[in-house]
């Protein structure tokens, strides 16, 4: 009777303990599916942030802001499928710029004077999405994530070069256009999210999107050789942003 008591006993035990780990394990926090609104800072960078005549990669981009929204579905444990949907604007060339320009399309072809006019910003659009590893460190979430998509562009400054009849015995105007093109694009993210409690974070996002551009028309150009020839207009963004985040 002992010997079965102490079975039973054991037997009890274990169970209890069993039981108790794994409520434990389901009282461990997880990482929840989100969405996230956001906003920040985009910056250009490589040849998009560059000013130059000569470099026809130069995008002359500036400073902007992006905002959007984020959000990530958890398939296995701590592994899910990330996606960002972004607005850019990566602003407008300057006077500086535009006389920058000037200068070079007047030596190029040889004239007296080129006035160069600008219109429009880079404004854009990209839809973003790829593997994303999350875990928590207390009450905070970390993120990471590599992803691919698209950039659509909306627009992109309109630019044009027009020459006197000064050293000619005809007047010239050259023109490149604005882009509404779309190009595919990769990048990754890191972040990270701090617990406010209930079902609301609060977070900070660095991001980098790149392409190897987007197409650029141009009209007016009498041989497609001489002086500054943009076809085609590399794009990269680091972006910084804070969100607020809504578990679902």
């Amino acid at each position: 009777m002992k010997k079965t008591l102490t079975v039973l006993s054991a037997v009890l035990i274990s169970l209890t303990s069993i039981s108790f780990n794994a409520k434990a394990q389901d009282d461990k926090p997880k990482v929840q599916n989100y969405i996230t609104l956001l906003g920040g800072i985009s910056m250009p960078g490589g040849n998009f942030g560059k000013s130059g005549y000569s470099n026809n990669s130069a995008g002359f981009a500036k400073n902007g802001t992006t905002f959007g929204l984020d959000g990530a579905y958890y398939f296995y444990k701590n592994l899910g499928i990330g996606i960002t949907a972004s607005f850019q604007d990566q602003g407008e060339l300057n006077i500086n710029d535009a006389q920058a320009l000037s200068n070079g399309y007047t030596a190029s072809f040889e004239r007296d004077q080129a006035t160069v006019t600008t219109v429009g910003r880079y404004h854009s659009y990209n839809l973003m999405a790829g593997p994303q590893y999350s875990f928590l460190v207390k009450n905070f979430t970390i993120d990471l994530r590599a992803s691919a998509g698209v950039i659509k562009n909306i627009s992109s400054p309109d630019i044009t070069a027009f020459f006197d009849l000064s050293n000619t015995t005809t007047a010239l105007t050259i023109e490149q256009k604005s882009s509404s093109s779309l190009a595919f694009a990769y990048g990754g993210s890191a972040g990270v999210r701090y617990s406010l409690g209930g079902s609301w974070d609060v977070g900070l996002r660095a991001n980098y999107v790149t392409s190897s551009g987007i197409s650029i028309t141009n009209i007016g150009h009498p041989d497609n050789t001489t002086g500054r020839i943009v076809t085609n207009q590399p794009i990269t963004e680091l972006q910084t942003t804070l969100g607020i985040t809504l578990h679902l």
